[in-house]
């Protein structure tokens, strides 16, 4: 699907870097969306639109709403919302520095940098607890019917997690195995998986309807800390709600067993335009 922003649907990067943005008082965001249409190409770089945009624009996007906060037995799923987000993809980090830099020069000064955040592929998919991730994510006509609808565009949901290493090399392999639901040698799903596993809380065609989504997150360090970017893309922000919720224990009262070692910081939605002739169609916002 051509209309689609191709960094979606692409295999994630070897780096990236996502930037979050503000909206400056007295701003003239349309403006500085059309100087950013010149550059993102969909591909490269992945830009969303956040609720609080669309309506500085005066534009009512269907579907687009504030990511929402929750809280489950102990723990805290925070939402910050953000007005921009650009997801950059490319192989060199020099690279994604210097178009970071001409981004945040042709968004100035309607837009501010309010976060960043680099990310990285490592050992070929795997998150940094060693454990594979988007394993049940789908593939070919699915992962397009999953991840946009008919006129191209999608909702993508963001989190940053801050994952306590320590903690889950405490356990042994065993336990770490249940946390998880799978063999991290062998990405094999276990038999006898307990309720609390995150592949049993997740397994998104056990909802109904069958919550897909479609995986495209990566590992961060940085010296305060390091974990997983977090990223869902989806027809709607239906199906990441439903997984939001069981995994939190809202559902059934088991909470999911992959917050003993990792918690979300961040919680943002956005809505990520279609692509016409290779740049973005802001068409939705009258741009």
């Amino acid at each position: 699907m051509s209309k689609v922003q191709r960094g979606i649907l692409d295999p994630i990067p070897q780096s990236a870097r996502y930037l979050y943005f503000e909206i400056s008082p007295r701003a003239r965001p349309g403006r500085a969306l059309r100087e950013l249409r010149k550059l993102a190409d969909g591909r490269a770089t992945v830009v969303g639109l956040g609720q609080s945009l669309a309506h500085a624009l005066k534009t009512e996007i269907a579907g687009l709403r504030v990511f929402p906060s929750s809280a489950g037995s102990g723990i805290e799923i925070p939402s910050t919302p953000a007005a921009l987000w650009c997801w950059l993809r490319g192989d060199d980090r020099g690279e994604l520095l210097h178009r970071s830099r001409k981004i945040r020069r042709i968004l100035a000064p309607d837009f501010v940098l309010s976060r960043s955040i680099d990310a990285f592929q490592y050992a070929s998919g795997r998150d940094l607890s060693g454990y594979e991730d988007g394993t049940e994510n789908p593939k070919g006509k699915a992962a397009i019917e999953t991840a946009a609808g008919p006129d191209g565009s999608s909702f993508v949901a963001v989190q940053q997690w801050v994952h306590r290493l320590d903690a889950l090399e405490a356990m042994s392999r065993r336990q770490q195995d249940h946390v998880i639901g799978r063999s991290k040698d062998s990405n094999a799903e276990l038999a006898r998986a307990p309720a609390s596993a995150h592949v049993k809380r997740t397994a998104q065609e056990s909802f109904e309807p069958p919550a897909f989504v479609l995986r495209r997150s990566m590992p961060w360090a940085d010296a305060e800390g390091e974990g997983l970017v977090f990223v869902a893309f989806g027809r709607s922000f239906d199906a990441f709600e439903a997984l939001l919720r069981r995994m939190s224990g809202e559902e059934d009262g088991v909470t999911d067993a992959l917050f003993k070692f990792t918690r979300p910081v961040t919680g943002g939605y956005f809505w990520c335009p279609p692509v016409k002739n290779g740049r973005l169609d802001l068409s939705a916002m009258d741009l």
